[in-house]
């Protein structure tokens, strides 16, 4: 399983969102983004967000 916290992208936000692949993480991401902070994910902004999604609970 794959995570990403909304803290670690830089949100005031304790949002955590899973998925079995990368892809998975990012699509969810974006969801929250737009729905919770109103944010769009771009592909730049993508990018910036990949390298934070930890893997087995240990950063990649």
């Amino acid at each position: 399983m794959k995570t990403l916290k909304c803290r670690d992208a830089g949100f005031d936000c304790d949002g955590v969102v899973r998925g079995n692949s990368d892809q998975e993480v990012l699509e969810q991401a974006g969801k929250h983004a737009k729905e919770v902070h109103g944010v769009t994910v771009t592909p730049e902004l993508a990018a910036q967000l990949k390298p934070l999604i930890k893997e087995d609970g240990k950063q990649r």
